[in-house]
């Protein structure tokens, strides 16, 4: 009877792994199918930008490029180490650490480039005819610039702050992620302080741009299709902001719904977080853009389609002949 039942807790062990195995399996496809058709769109919108002289030469479409390049980065990053994490593999405290930092420094250039970006928005509609004193392609240099040299240093605090912390032995005893290189309590606090204040302030920046745009719509003068666009740019951008900020709380939604849920049933929540917080918002960029403007959404569409057309032409060209 004993060895009946010690053959069954077996039998529903392995079952249990299998089981693990196969959801694992499948959300790692689940999230990296849409992982590599968004980057593929983001890389081909990134190539669009370098790819006319008005795009170069044009301030918002430079900061478009910079907010974009760090979305494609911080996408790609966040995919490989979802796999990592999914297929336990577990790497040392340094390459561990050198993935956060770079996550971090990537994640942090999008909500100070959507800063920027709104600021613009906001010189277009209100300052109409000094934007084009104001918003220079140098001064917008000058702007990317204080924006990396900012996350740069957020990210330079905290390397230190991890060379501080108790290494009792370089290899990890568990999965690469966030919380598991809080290893000082101080690491853990100036990284809640630190998502606060960037986050409150960058939503401060945009709702101001927002009212005072509204503002300017009341206006005579003001040109009413530039003021809607410009609104519901704004808009957008908010919104951008807030799912950028529903990543930062993902693991403590995670922690408080495992409580109550079966493991499978939290590895499906996991990947629904996932797919809506961490992949959604760094796509909305190529959306938002790339299928509102005039002037990068034929150019993006071509490019898209471009070998489409190359195989298309040629048949074309023989039936002619």
């Amino acid at each position: 009877m004993v060895s009946v039942d010690l053959s069954m807790s077996m039998s529903y062990a392995n079952q249990s792994q299998y089981l693990g195995l196969l959801e694992r399996v499948s959300s790692s496809i689940v999230t990296t199918v849409p992982c590599c058709v968004f980057l593929f769109i983001n890389g081909t919108l990134l190539f669009t930008l370098r790819s006319k002289p008005v795009f170069c030469a044009t301030p918002r479409y430079i900061l478009l490029f910079n907010l974009l390049f760090a979305d494609t980065v911080q996408m790609a990053l966040s995919q490989l180490m979802y796999v990592i994490a999914s297929c336990r593999i577990l790497l040392t405290y340094p390459v561990c650490g050198f993935l956060n930092m770079l996550g971090y420094l990537t994640n942090e250039i999008s909500p100070l480039t959507l800063v920027v970006m709104c600021l613009e928005r906001f010189v277009a509609v209100c300052y109409p005819l000094r934007h084009a004193a104001i918003i220079t392609v140098r001064n917008t240099g000058g702007a990317i610039f204080l924006v990396w040299v900012f996350s740069s240093l957020n990210v330079l605090t905290r390397v230190i702050l991890l060379i501080i912390s108790p290494f009792q032995d370089l290899q990890m005893k568990d999965v690469c992620s966030i919380t598991a290189m809080f290893l000082y309590p101080v690491s853990a606090v100036y990284d809640k302080a630190y998502t606060c204040f960037l986050f409150v302030s960058a939503g401060l920046v945009i709702t101001s741009s927002y009212i005072g745009v509204m503002i300017a719509a009341r206006s005579a003068s003001t040109d009413k299709a530039s003021v809607r666009k410009a609104r519901n740019t704004l808009l957008l951008h908010l919104v951008q902001l807030g799912l950028c900020l529903s990543s930062t709380v993902q693991n403590s939604l995670l922690l408080a719904i495992s409580q109550i849920v079966t493991r499978i049933e939290i590895m499906r929540i996991q990947v629904f977080f996932y797919l809506c917080m961490v992949l959604l918002p760094r796509c909305l960029s190529a959306l938002i853009y790339g299928l509102r403007d005039q002037t990068i959404r034929p150019v993006l569409m071509y490019n898209l389609c471009f070998r489409l057309k190359c195989s298309v032409a040629p048949a074309k060209a023989n039936c002619r002949d």
